[in-house]
């Protein structure tokens, strides 16, 4: 016979309440593991604040300037010290944007077919998408500080480079909305001219 039919020493069937008190004793037996978790939130809050000092310490720093015969920076009395800012080098050859280069030059000339409108031209379409990526980037860095973007620029340019090249690049960087240009000299310390 089977429990079911009421055979003798067949247990009856637990009932809802008995499986779950059954259950309830087990868990008691056992006592419930504490989940430990680690909250990378402050964490992340730490990296964010490090990277925006790190990227300020860079950005702080001046840009180091190798002359070699493609350039020769001019001399000047002035004593204004340097500035931090956004460093554009004008040689004969090339043009450098914060150390990456973006247009070669034939003796300080641009090319006409780098400029909107061609020879009669002022604007260098290359350096014009580059100073837009540049004043993005800064904008944000800017936001994260706390600060204004204020587009400020220094220009290091050889002493031959003709004015027309320094008029294009003045006019193309004026377009991406740097306003502040500072040009980079070295002190005459009794330089013949």
């Amino acid at each position: 016979m089977s429990a079911a039919t009421g055979a003798p020493g067949a247990k009856p069937p637990a009932t809802a309440s008995q499986v779950k008190a059954l259950i309830r004793r087990k868990l008691r037996k056992h006592p419930q593991h504490e989940e430990q978790s680690l909250n990378i939130y402050p964490m992340m809050d730490m990296m964010t604040i490090l990277l925006v000092f790190l990227i300020m310490q860079f950005a702080s720093e001046s840009a180091n300037i190798v002359q070699s015969d493609d350039l020769v920076i001019p001399f000047s009395v002035s004593d204004m010290a340097v500035e931090n800012a956004l460093p554009i080098q004008i040689s004969r050859a090339e043009i450098v944007v914060d150390g990456a280069s973006v247009l070669n030059l034939r003796n300080g000339i641009v090319d006409p077919s780098q400029k909107q409108g061609g020879a009669t031209g002022f604007l260098i379409t290359p350096l014009l998408a580059v100073m837009q990526q540049q004043r993005d980037r800064l904008r944000a860095l800017a936001a994260l500080t706390g600060r204004e973007f204020d587009g400020t620029i220094q220009i290091v340019a050889d002493h031959r480079t003709p004015f027309r090249t320094l008029a294009e690049v003045l006019y193309t960087v004026g377009q991406a909305e740097f306003q502040h240009i500072h040009f980079v000299a070295i002190e005459d310390a009794g330089h013949n001219r």
